[in-house]
């Protein structure tokens, strides 16, 4: 088998998969749909492990393998392909992006089984993985266009899946609102840059920037400047960000796939892919590392007092989805996608587990009114540990060497650079204590009365389900969770997956050790980054005190946690006494909610009803709708007024048209 079938294939499998689970509707039976869905993502993982031995067989320097099945158009001297192209950085993001996915859609076969949408939802599944897939492997613009935006309308089917839910619909609107006008700006962006290059391919695009612009030329900082709208869209950074908390309305598997591995890297990874154009254009890749400093702190500071379980960890994602904007946009390439990987292990691994919380909890959310489920849920506490240390970087953790690399790539560039450097470390004492907070609240403590119905054996069920964002009383038909979806790490494929992403948090960081001792995946990425500008000069001193700040961050932040919410409520309430004005700030999320309202939803609002009630209305309905069907009336009326049926009359109409007409030749002749 050729390195590009293989390719392909990652891509055919998700894409037959999601065919025959939609078009096999009710005829499939059980759990089957959600087999097949699953064994279509393992194939695609398979067909992506072939391709990275066969990509591994090749030189070094041809480690770029361009493919194309045929010419989908040829507009103006322009070809479009319908191509791929295959090197490290696609062939790794496509087994981060199988591996996971086929994780998750294993820990979907238990925990959505008894839903009556069962096999909707994989087809969404499937179709989700072969959007984000074409995204990382489409081999120029148009096709990534097609991927991004494919994606985005996934996304909006799988956040509003559970349609009867007014703020599962509402959420995957915002979701879809916002990232379209991602894709806005990242389609104005690539038409800048096929107006001056003319081309569309990579290959073509990354060899031409640097005669077809002048170094930080404006028009490349413009159009790069557009393309950052559609990866801030599409990554959840400010100030599109808000569509990511929302999207915790969808099914946890949900959460777990687009916060993990899928959509929220696709920015991390448009950046990644155009790094030959961002570092001729070093101005936009500066607003990029900005904006993602910035969105790792907003997010980390909502994380401590936001207290719906789900939304802490999505805050998680945001701000650490600004970690690698943060890195890839200062270059710091390996660092930035070596975080991607562990991310999506203990992220995931998080997900699932407060999965497995919130259906012991019959659905309810709040960690306030969650306690003591240590004893009661031993595998999901022990998985929230276990994800809890690789997030906030405890030594020898994943979490723990790809921050550490991160942050020590930043900080050999030196210069501003310190600043972005401080701000990763700030943002990781901010990760260690809202993420021990979680724990704490939800592990320690007196056990609540559904921890304590779980440790008998018995699952606590609600009197009537309820939706966990408004309290709102709800059926269990199609449209809703279905009666037994809460199922807490009762069923065999929810451990599996939890225990093999487990795993991989605790032992994904051994493919990046420090020093240079071992670092298989720098070795693996550097032909994709070879023609990179930016040197890292080594600097033994600046990465031994990135470890021990890192290490003493983690162990000091873990210790304060614990005092303050593991050893009493009150602690927690004299903080926020004592600081009314930030808790107000951040539990109000930094208001960009209402800022966004008052400066963009309210005046589109009012100029939409103005449209209506005004030019559509008056002038669309009543000049050019009306006023063209009041002449075809008129018209019908004197022509049926002709149509009398008398001979008499038709030859006398026809005379009287013969005269007009001979008069009109003996004039013009005269």
């Amino acid at each position: 088998m050729s390195i590009q079938t293989a390719a392909w294939l990652v891509l055919a499998c998700p894409l037959a998969g999601m065919l025959l689970v939609a078009l096999g509707g009710r005829r499939w039976r059980g759990t089957s749909a959600g087999w097949l869905g699953t064994a279509a993502i393992a194939a695609a993982f398979a067909f992506a492990v072939v391709t990275l031995v066969k990509l591994q067989d090749l030189p070094a320097d041809e480690r770029h393998v361009a493919s194309s099945l045929w010419d989908l158009a040829n507009v103006a001297g322009v070809t479009i392909k319908l191509g791929i192209y295959v090197d490290p950085l696609s062939v790794f993001m496509a087994l981060v992006v199988t591996g996971v996915s086929a994780l998750i859609h294993l820990y979907s076969v238990g925990y959505m089984a008894s839903d009556r949408g069962y096999v909707r939802f994989f087809a969404y599944l499937n179709l989700f993985v072969f959007s984000m897939l074409l995204l990382v492997l489409a081999g120029n613009l148009v096709l990534l266009i097609v991927g991004w935006a494919f994606v985005g309308a996934a996304s909006y089917m799988l956040i509003s899946f559970w349609y009867r839910r007014a703020t599962a619909t509402a959420a995957g609107i915002k979701a879809f609102v916002i990232n379209v006008v991602g894709d806005i700006g990242l389609v104005l962006g690539s038409l800048f840059l096929i107006r001056e290059m003319g081309v569309l391919d990579y290959g073509s695009l990354f060899a031409g920037v640097q005669d077809a612009f002048p170094k930080n030329d404006a028009t490349l900082v413009a159009a790069l400047c557009l393309i950052l709208v559609g990866a801030f869209a599409k990554s959840a950074q400010v100030p599109l960000h808000t569509w990511l908390p929302d999207a915790m309305e969808g099914p946890t598997p949900v959460s777990a796939l687009i916060h993990a591995a899928t959509m929220v890297t696709a920015g991390v990874y448009l950046i990644g892919r155009m790094h030959p154009l961002f570092e001729w254009a070093p101005t936009a890749a500066d607003i990029a590392a900005i904006v993602g400093a910035l969105t790792l702190l907003i997010a980390g500071t909502i994380g401590l007092v936001v207290t719906d379980l789900k939304r802490i960890i999505a805050y998680s994602t945001m701000s650490q989805i600004g970690y690698m904007i943060m890195g890839v946009s200062a270059a710091a390439y390996v660092g930035g996608f070596f975080h991607l990987m562990t991310h999506a292990f203990f992220k995931a691994l998080l997900f699932m587990a407060a999965g497995s919380l919130i259906a012991a909890m019959a659905g309810e959310q709040s960690i306030d009114r969650m306690r003591g489920f240590r004893k009661a849920m031993p595998f999901t506490f022990g998985c929230f540990i276990v994800g809890g240390l690789a997030l906030a970087a405890f030594p020898l953790m994943s979490g723990f060497f790809s921050k550490d690399a991160l942050l020590f790539e930043i900080g050999q560039r030196g210069g501003w650079y310190w600043g972005l450097y401080a701000a990763g470390y700030l943002g990781a004492i901010l990760t260690v204590v809202y993420t021990w907070r979680m724990i704490y609240r939800a592990f320690w403590g007196e056990a609540v009365e559904q921890a304590e119905e779980l440790e008998h054996g018995h699952l606590w069920h609600a009197p009537h389900p309820t939706n966990p964002a408004t309290g709102e009383v709800e059926d269990t038909e199609v449209g809703f969770p279905g009666p037994e979806h809460h199922v807490a790490e009762q069923t065999w494929q929810m451990k599996l997956a939890m225990g093999a992403l487990a795993v991989l948090s605790v032992l994904g960081g051994l493919l990046f050790l420090p020093f240079e001792t071992l670092e298989p995946l720098k070795s693996f990425l550097d032909p994709t980054f070879e023609d990179s500008l930016v040197q890292h000069p080594a600097n033994d001193t600046l990465e031994v005190l990135g470890i021990v700040a890192t290490s003493v961050i983690a162990v000091a932040g873990m210790a304060f946690a614990y005092r303050i919410w593991a050893l009493g409520e009150g602690r927690a309430g004299a903080w926020q006494r004592r600081l009314p004005a930030l808790h107000r700030l951040f539990a109000a999320k930094w208001w960009f909610d209402e800022l966004i309202g008052i400066l963009v939803v309210r005046p589109a609002a009012w100029f939409g009803r103005w449209a209506r009630d005004t030019f559509e209305r008056l002038f669309v309905d009543g000049a050019l709708v009306g006023g063209a069907s009041g002449l075809v009336r008129a018209g019908s009326a004197a022509v049926r007024a002709l149509q009398t049926g008398l001979l008499r009359s038709y030859a006398a109409l026809l005379v009287l048209g013969l005269t007009i007409v001979l008069l009109y030749f003996l004039i013009r002749s005269a």
